[in-house]
Formats: structure tokens, C-alpha cells, sequence
């Protein structure tokens, strides 16, 4: 099936546009001469029935399960870094 322009649309400037603009405040230059957090991606194995625990943790604590990751690792570095 191809699609075909519709002559008879409005013609819309993706400058005066919200998405267009919020697209350029985002990508503009201030916002990347920010400090950038380098990330780093990870691989681990986890049991399931563990998973599941740490699901239910972090929903408990009102987390989801990346944002839980993360909170448990901050907490891990605080602890072992201070002793």
C-alpha cells in the first residue's frame, strides 16, 4: 500500500511547532555542554524467584525496576566506599 500527500493539508512549520521547538531546546548547545554522566551497560544473571523478590522490594518502595538497580547500587558504593 503506498501513501500519497495530501495536497489539500495544512503545510505545518516544524520551527514554530511545540515538537520542533521542544526538539531544538533539547538538542540545542547548552544542554549538551553539560556535564554528560557516562553510563556504563551491564550483564548479570539473576534467579528468578530472586527477581521476583527484588520486584516486589522495589515496587514496595515505590521504584521501578531499573530505578531499583540503581538505588541499590548507590547504596552498595555508599556503604563498602566509606569503610
Amino acid at each position: 500500500m503506498a501513501l500519497k500527500r495530501n495536497p489539500d493539508a495544512e503545510e505545518v512549520d516544524v520551527d514554530q511547532s511545540i515538537s520542533g521547538q521542544k526538539a531544538k531546546q533539547l538538542f540545542s548547545k547548552d544542554t549538551r555542554s553539560r556535564k554528560k554522566e557516562k553510563k556504563v551497560l551491564t550483564t548479570f544473571s539473576i534467579e528468578p524467584s530472586f527477581k521476583m523478590e527484588l520486584e516486589d522490594l522495589f515496587a514496595d518502595m515505590g521504584l521501578g525496576w531499573a530505578a531499583g538497580i540503581r538505588f541499590s547500587l548507590r547504596e552498595f558504593y555508599k556503604k563498602y566506599r566509606e569503610e
